[in-house]
């Protein structure tokens, strides 16, 4: 059983979706990060950077003492190699996917991440921070629609990079984006979409958040955080 400390955000919806394609059992542990439940101590002892996702493997392959693994992309990868599948065991394959995945993690996922909060989270509109993530973002959605022009998936094959990537794309429309603008992307979009373990995922996502408002508490308690008030 795979312990997942999850809330419903796009990095959240990653491991989710691995979960139900792969048909591994877990079980969900909410961390409301509205409410400042990721500085808890337990949580810290888990995943010590106060983000989730992490997971709790209480079978892990060495057969010894309950593991942690916290960043989504270290989790999708120690996932993968548990179950052996969504990353190719030959080099080149393994390579391709890891590099795809890891575009995300440096470049996707921090950069519309920005594009989110000064568009609509930032308490003051700042119009050069605004235009600067907003076209980030589009030269990164042209970089992954270039991609899979020549390919289905991200890396040939369905994958751990797809997985980490489309839960960043689902907020098109509030990251100022036209998805007809990028029709490859387009195209992987709707397939990625249609999998029932995808929308097993976000149906997930529904039972455990009903209320997606960020209201100016939470905000207070998810920016603006220093080392002296993590953990406490």
């Amino acid at each position: 059983m795979i312990d997942l400390y999850y809330w419903t955000t796009p990095n959240g919806h990653k491991i989710t979706i691995f979960l139900e394609e792969a048909g591994l059992p877990y079980r969900i542990r909410p961390v409301n990060i509205s409410t400042g439940e990721q500085f808890q101590p337990d949580f810290l002892r888990i995943s010590p950077n106060n983000r989730m996702p992490a997971i709790v493997d209480d079978q892990p392959a060495d057969g010894g003492a309950p593991l942690s693994v916290f960043e989504s992309g270290a989790i999708l990868v120690y996932l993968a190699e548990k179950c052996g599948r969504f990353l190719p065991a030959d080099a080149r394959g393994r390579a391709g996917t890891l590099q795809w995945l890891f575009w995300q993690m440096g470049g996707l996922g921090p950069m519309l991440g920005q594009n989110h909060h000064f568009v609509q989270y930032a308490p003051e509109k700042i119009p050069y921070a605004i235009e600067r993530y907003v076209k980030e973002t589009n030269r990164l959605y042209g970089v992954l629609d270039r991609r899979l022009a020549e390919s289905e998936f991200m890396a040939g094959a369905y994958s751990i990079a797809d997985m980490a990537s489309y839960p960043w794309i689902v907020p098109w429309e509030r990251q100022g984006q036209n998805l007809d603008d990028f029709p490859h992307l387009k195209r992987w979009f709707q397939a990625i979409a249609a999998r029932p373990a995808v929308q097993k995922a976000y149906a997930r996502a529904d039972e455990v958040n009903t209320q997606r408002v960020v209201t100016e508490e939470a905000k207070k308690i998810l920016f603006g955080q220093t080392a002296n008030t993590q953990g406490k």
